[in-house]
């Protein structure tokens, strides 16, 4: 019986997919080398294979002995995971014929090749045609095929662009690589919504979920440090609690450095304006960083307002404990509603932060913002009160 969504049996995958995997869609997983791609892959296959029979997992950059080491590590417990080393994609496809799997996941996509095209594996024309037939495979058969793909240093998945247009569904999986935390987010899905994300923790045993992301993520906030806010920032139906902070250093230098981590620059650039022209601060004259802790990437616009409390806060050298904020930063000192403030202030109100500073809350200019954080004027020559 060919159901409308295969579930992969872990959680955190099946929340990004939408509920599962559809029966002959095509899934691209990219993702920096050594961020856990592979490791989560095998994760997924023994699951799949433990409710569904079997999946063929084909390597083209490891040895079987390599991944069968990787397996007894994360503790793959079913036996339905065929592993094989294969870089040519008509063996992987006949072998796929062979054994009619519940998937097929191919790792990598940069390293397979056919013999009946020219040019090396990991160039445009073996990665288009490779891709190319196990597409064709996958909708012939209705077995579902997981394509690995590693990004280029600009984060986009090497190889052809045409490639991300060609599959069903596109993943990334991000997160610092010397953090823990790990990131999966849907980029395209033709089956369902692209704002979800899944939340892993990278531990001895592999990736593992992580049941309440929020608590995580502000664990080890201290309270009592200035250039700290807590965002409430939702990705689809989930609220994720994240830690915005902020840095503001004296500087001589005729172009004091700006660095911007898990936020769009120009946006972080553009703020850092706002607060130089409606507060006085004379932020030419400081060096600025900005970073989201715990390797997330955050672009929506609701994050201006904690970014601009975390600089102020930073500059003044004003704690402002469990703050929790959220809202649009205008030109003109503005603050403006975004989506889901109700989602957002039952998540802020869950892990007990206080005061919450949005425009729901009342706040609509940054004096607002300001009284709210008890920082009425923390600035010298500061035009707050009268913003």
């Amino acid at each position: 019986m060919l159901h409308d969504r295969v579930p992969v049996g872990i959680g955190e995958i099946d929340r990004v997919l939408g509920g599962g995997i559809v029966p002959g869609a095509t899934i691209l997983v990219g993702g920096e080398p050594g961020v856990g791609k592979s490791t989560l892959l095998l994760a997924a296959a023994d699951s799949l294979a433990g409710s569904f029979g079997s999946v063929l997992m084909a390597t083209a950059e490891e040895s079987t002995h390599q991944v069968q080491m990787r397996s007894r590590r994360i503790g793959v417990q079913s036996d339905g995971v065929a592993i094989a080393a294969v870089r040519d994609v008509d063996d992987i496809i006949r072998l796929a014929e062979e054994l009619q799997p519940a998937a097929v996941i191919v790792d990598s996509i940069q390293a397979i090749s056919t013999r009946e095209v020219s040019g090396s594996a990991g160039g445009t024309t073996q990665v288009r045609e490779s891709a190319a037939r196990l597409i064709e495979f996958s909708k012939q058969s209705d077995i579902p095929v997981v394509l690995v793909g590693h990004v280029t240093k600009d984060g986009s998945i090497a190889g052809p662009r045409i490639l991300e247009h060609m599959v069903d569904v596109v993943l990334y999986l991000e997160g610092e690589l010397d953090r823990g935390l790990r990131f999966l987010r849907g980029i395209k899905n033709r089956y369902g919504s692209v704002h979800e994300v899944g939340v892993f923790e990278m531990t001895q045993t592999g990736l593992s979920e992580v049941p309440d992301p929020s608590g995580l993520l502000v664990a080890d906030r201290d309270e009592s440090a200035s250039g700290s806010v807590m965002f409430p920032t939702v990705e689809g139906k989930r609220p994720l609690v994240v830690e915005i902070q902020a840095l503001v250093v004296a500087s001589n230098a005729p172009q004091p450095r700006r660095a911007v981590t898990g936020l769009v620059p120009s946006r972080v650039h553009q703020i850092l304006g706002v607060l130089e022209r409606h507060l006085s601060i004379p932020l030419r004259c400081h060096e600025v960083y900005v970073s989201v802790m715990g390797g997330m990437r955050i672009s929506e616009p609701a994050a201006d307002l904690p970014v601009a409390l975390a600089v102020v806060s930073a500059y003044a050298d004003i704690a402002l404990g469990r703050t929790a904020a959220w809202g649009e930063l205008g030109l003109t000192g503005d603050v403006r509603p975004v989506p889901n403030p109700a989602v957002r202030r039952s998540e802020a109100v869950r892990i007990a932060a206080d005061p919450i500073v949005a425009p729901d809350e009342g706040v609509r200019r940054l004096a607002d913002a300001l009284t709210a954080c008890e920082m009425i004027t923390p600035l010298r020559g500061s035009r707050s009160s009268s913003d």
